[in-house]
C-alpha cells in the first residue's frame, strides 16, 4: 500500500490544463472527448484527425458511437490535421493508430509536449514508461531519461486486456511473487474499434486468434512488474514472470472476461487471495485522483460472476471485477476477471496516467 503523502494543488476550473486529443474520431478517442469533457482538471481545447476530417466542425466529421450525447462544446471544435505543428496543448492525449503513433508521438515530445498515448507503437521501447498508474508509477521516472533538460516526455498506457490482468496479478505479486500465468481472453468486439469484426464473422461464433494480442499480453507484464534499471544503462528490468495467452473475440459489444490460472513462488490460500484483492489500492486511490475508483477489485462470490452485461461499468467502468476464486490443481490458483476494455483498458486508463503526472509534478 503507498503510504499517505501530502497531495499537490490540483488545477482549478479557472486554471486548467489545456489538452489535445490525437485521432479524436476513433473509438477510444470519442471516448477521451467525452471523459474530457467535463474534467476537473482539463480541458480539452485541440482536437487532431486525418487531413479528410481536418478543416471541419467535429460534430460534422465524427461518427459518434457512444451512449452519452456529444457535449454541443466538444463538437464545436474545429479538428486540426494530426501534425507536430498543427498541436500546442502542452498535454496530448494519443489515440492514433500504431502507424501513425510511431511517426508522430517521439517528435511532439522532442517538441516540448507530454504525450500520454494508448498505442501500442512505442511501448516496449526502453526509455519509455509503460504505466498502470496503481501497479508501477515508479516507472514514471523513465521521463528523465528522455526529458534531458526539455519538458516533452512520452508515456504509455498497455495492451486493453493487459491492464485487466496486471492490475488483478499485482496484489497477488506483491504478497507472494507471481511466477506463472496462463489465461484465456474472451474479448469484447468494440475492442476492435468502429467497424471491426464484421457481424457476419462474430454473430452467433466465437473468433479464436486476434492479431498481435497475444504477443503484448505475453510481454507488458514482464515489464510493467520490473524495476527501473539504476546501474546506469537505464531502462527497465524485466520481472521472471511466464505469461501464456489465448485469445478470443466473442459477441460482446464491451468487456474483456478473462479466465486466469496463477503459480506464485509462495503459496496462496483462495481465502488470502480474496483479501489481497479486496483491499488493493494504489497511488491514485491514496492521492484521490478524480478518475480513480475508490475500490479497485471488486471481489464478487456468485458461482457465475463476473459477466460482461453485469459487472463491466464497476466503478464507472475503472474498476475491475474478480470471482470465481478457486484452487488450481495445476498452477495453484485460478480466477475469472473482466475488465472494461474502452474505459480502464484504453480512454480512462490513459487519463489516470495523465492525473498521475499532474499529480507528481510532471507538467511544467
Amino acid at each position: 500500500m503507498v503510504s499517505e503523502r501530502p497531495r499537490p494543488m490540483a488545477p482549478s476550473r479557472r486554471n486548467k490544463i489545456p489538452v489535445a486529443v490525437l485521432g479524436a474520431t476513433g473509438m477510444v478517442g470519442q471516448r477521451l472527448a467525452l471523459l474530457l469533457s467535463d474534467h476537473p482538471w482539463f480541458e480539452l481545447v485541440e482536437l487532431t484527425a486525418s487531413t479528410r476530417s481536418a478543416g471541419h466542425r467535429y460534430a460534422d466529421v465524427v461518427p459518434w458511437r457512444l451512449e452519452r450525447p456529444l457535449p454541443g462544446a466538444i463538437g464545436a471544435l474545429t479538428v486540426r490535421e494530426t501534425s507536430v505543428a498543427d498541436v500546442r496543448a502542452p498535454l496530448v492525449f494519443s489515440a492514433l493508430d500504431a502507424s501513425v503513433a510511431r511517426e508522430i508521438e517521439r517528435p511532439l515530445a522532442a517538441a516540448g509536449h507530454l504525450v500520454v498515448s494508448n498505442a501500442s507503437a512505442h511501448r516496449m521501447d526502453d526509455d519509455v514508461p509503460l504505466v498502470v498508474p496503481e501497479v508501477n508509477p515508479d516507472h514514471l521516472g523513465l521521463l528523465g531519461a528522455q526529458q534531458r533538460g526539455g519538458d516533452g516526455g512520452l508515456v504509455t498506457n498497455p495492451n486493453c486486456s493487459t491492464i485487466g490482468l496486471v492490475l488483478g496479478l499485482a496484489p497477488l505479486h506483491r504478497a507472494a511473487g507471481v511466477r506463472r500465468v496462463v489465461l484465456s481472453t474472451l474479448q469484447a468486439a468494440s475492442g476492435a474499434g468502429y467497424p471491426g469484426v464484421s457481424s457476419i464473422d462474430l454473430v452467433d461464433n466465437v473468433v479464436p486468434g486476434i492479431p498481435g494480442e497475444e504477443e503484448k499480453i505475453e510481454a507488458e507484464p514482464r515489464k510493467i512488474f520490473g524495476s527501473l534499471d539504476d546501474s546506469g544503462a537505464g531502462g527497465v528490468i524485466e520481472a521472471g514472470i511466464e505469461v501464456s495467452s489465448h485469445t478470443h473475440r466473442v459477441p460482446v459489444i464491451d468487456g474483456h472476461l478473462m479466465a486466469i490460472s496463477v503459480e506464485t513462488d509462495e503459496g496462496l490460500s483462495v481465502a488470502r487471495a480474496t483479501e489481497l484483492m479486496a483491499s488493493f489500492r494504489g497511488e491514485p486511490q491514496e492521492r484521490g485522483l478524480p478518475s480513480a475508483p475508490s475500490s479497485l477489485i471488486e471481489v464478487v462470490s456468485a458461482p457465475d460472476r463476473p459477466q460482461p452485461r453485469l459487472d463491466r461499468d464497476a466503478g464507472g467502468g475503472m474498476s475491475v471485477t474478480v470471482g470465481r476464486l478457486r484452487p488450481c490443481p495445476v498452477l495453484g490458483l485460478r480466477f475469472e476477471l473482466l475488465s472494461h476494455n474502452t474505459w480502464r483498458g484504453a480512454a480512462g486508463g490513459t487519463v489516470l496516467i495523465a492525473e498521475t503526472l499532474v499529480a507528481r509534478g510532471c507538467l511544467p
